[in-house]
């Protein structure tokens, strides 16, 4: 049972799943939601803002991907000669269980396989997930909340903004390319562009920490987080109520969620 001021971590078996493409709509000129279905959704588990999946891509010219084998001790390599998985971290954004839906956005900045892939995506297609392997459990019930993200974070910055009670006092930053990339989310939020040189780094450092007891979580590009990491914890803030997390990282191909070293 969580406590009042208790952050569990709730862990979910592991199930490889294969979905088929239901719907595809442009939520801005950078970020494309993409709606998932099918009977291997039930028993999903959904817990926390940010649970994230793992989403396999087919190879070029594939209509499948390659999906992952589970062991005794997690995913295992494929036999010598077999084709590799390809494979990114996304957040989940909805989940409909009675339509055996799931949604997930894609941010389409670079030329990887998930912003390439969702680039093209189309009614019919599959790809496989796999997760969440836990949920962050964070209770509502603290007397602040700082949010921040850039887009790869956006995802689970507007389903934080819709788990949180009505009277919960956030602040939320979200830093994106510029105004085209702004999309109706559930709270008010403080919209940074970057082509006004405007970043989460500069604002969150100006903002002023409330009293009480509060919780920050912050996700985007590894490198930028760093100067804002090194900030809150020179605050005196309690490391447990504190997520900060890089999401990616410049020059890095893939880079899994929870990076948070300094």
């Amino acid at each position: 049972m969580i406590t009042a001021r208790e952050v569990e971590l709730v862990w979910h078996d592991l199930t490889p799943r294969l979905l088929e493409v239901r719907r595809v709509e442009q939520l801005t000129p950078g970020m494309v939601r993409v709606t998932f279905g099918g009977a291997q959704l039930d028993g999903f588990s959904y817990g926390a803002p940010d649970d994230h999946v793992k989403v396999f891509f087919p190879e070029a010219g594939a209509e499948l991907p390659v999906m992952p084998t589970l062991g005794e001790e997690g995913l295992e390599p494929p036999p010598p000669g077999a084709p590799l998985p390809i494979f990114r971290d996304y957040t989940v954004r909805f989940v409909r269980k009675e339509e055996q839906e799931l949604d997930v956005d894609f941010a389409l900045h670079g030329h990887g396989p998930g912003a390439s892939w969702a680039a093209q995506a189309t009614e019919g297609q599959k790809l496989g997930i796999l997760g969440p392997r836990g949920s962050t459990m964070v209770p509502l019930t603290f007397d602040w909340y700082l949010l921040g993200a850039d887009e790869t974070a956006l995802p689970a910055l507007a389903a934080w903004l819709e788990q949180l009670p009505a009277e919960a006092h956030i602040n939320a930053f979200v830093e994106v390319a510029n105004e085209d990339e702004r999309q109706p989310l559930a709270r008010e939020v403080v919209w940074l562009f970057r082509d006004r040189g405007e970043s989460l780094e500069k604002a969150i450092l100006k903002t002023e920490i409330p009293d009480g007891d509060g919780y920050v979580w912050v996700a985007g590009e590894a490198t930028g987080l760093k100067p804002i990491r090194r900030h809150l914890r020179g605050q005196g803030l309690n490391r447990d109520w504190m997520e900060i997390d890089g999401y990616w990282k410049r020059g890095v191909v893939n880079l899994d969620h929870h990076d948070d070293d300094e």
